[in-house]
């Protein structure tokens, strides 16, 4: 099977998008996965077009999905990947959730904190990815806005690389385009998916643990390709995953969901789906968060719309 990791240096790519016409992908003329996930979409990778979508087009925010994008502005930067970069104290209050093990002033190469931000989710490592760009740290931000413009992400805006306050938000169809860029970089793949990593820090020396977030990427039969978690209580439960599903690289794209393990169920129910058409079922509790959350953002645009006409 080839790996998702060379997918966009292969002439299979055709191939798989040629097949889809043939096989479990007709899945989406019929009815759509339910849901645990408020918004969503899925796609085949290297592809803009979605298989399906929920509220696909909506603006909300998307947690530490955002370093995704931090990663892609680090790589396509040209930075040296080998230079050793300073933890500073940080120059604007931390969030409350922005705890780490990290020690100020300690060291460490510029490749390390990138995966330890893309495989553990640590801030720390993403802040200080934008504090090292030539910009700094608002330079980076702005880099950040210009590649979404780039890429045709209309729903979203950054003000922050960690992804911690709520102000950072998009849609699942942006981040699909937002995926395709990202997996370009072999790197940006690697890191995200590394299970398990120890990095070795100076200044003084010393060595921490990091695991990745996303529990599928142990499962060897869900071949993740690209992977990022997010989580903030406006934000909810959320992943983005390139993985294989009915023997295609398939683009997820799960925000808010209400448990833990929500964003996990709905990337099962989505490759059950594209492989019989069954469209499950979901919890009474997610479908009722769901609504819940439909209605709140429902309220905010008429109540957005009343102040524009006034």
């Amino acid at each position: 099977m080839l790996s998702i990791k060379r997918l966009f240096t292969s002439p299979w790519l055709l191939a798989v998008v040629f097949s889809m016409v043939s096989t479990g992908i007709q899945a989406t003329n019929a009815a759509k996965p339910a849901l645990a996930s408020v918004n969503a979409a899925a796609a085949i990778a290297g592809e803009d077009a979605l298989l399906f979508g929920k509220n696909a087009d909506r603006s909300v925010p998307i947690a530490s999905i955002t370093k995704l994008m931090t990663a892609l502005v680090v790589v396509e930067s040209g930075l040296d990947m080998t230079e050793w970069l300073t933890f500073e104290e940080r120059h604007l209050p931390a969030a409350a959730n922005a705890w780490t093990r990290i020690r100020v002033d300690s060291r460490l190469q510029r490749r390390d904190v990138l995966r330890i931000a893309l495989m553990s989710s640590e801030n720390f490592a993403a802040y200080t990815l934008a504090r090292s760009f030539p910009g700094g740290f608002d330079g980076f931000v702005d880099a950040m806005n210009a590649k979404a413009r780039e890429l045709g992400m209309n729903n979203t805006h950054f003000v922050d690389p960690t992804g911690l306050s709520i102000d950072n938000v998009s849609s699942a169809s942006d981040l699909v385009r937002l995926a395709n860029a990202a997996m370009r970089h072999p790197v940006i793949g690697e890191f995200s998916t590394t299970g398990y990593y120890r990095a070795q820090f100076r200044n003084p020396r010393y060595s921490l643990s990091f695991g990745n977030t996303n529990a599928l990427v142990h499962r060897e039969s869900w071949g993740v390709g690209l992977s990022k978690t997010g989580y903030l209580s406006d934000a909810g439960r959320c992943l983005i995953m390139v993985s294989q599903m009915d023997e295609k690289p398939v683009i997820t794209v799960l925000l808010d969901s209400l448990g833990t393990r929500s964003p996990m169920g709905d990337a099962g129910r989505i490759k059950r789906w594209l492989a019989t058409g069954a469209s499950g079922s979901v919890a009474a509790a997610a479908k009722r968060y769901a609504q819940e959350k439909d209605a709140a953002w429902m309220a905010t645009e008429r109540g957005q719309t009343a102040r524009i006409n006034q």
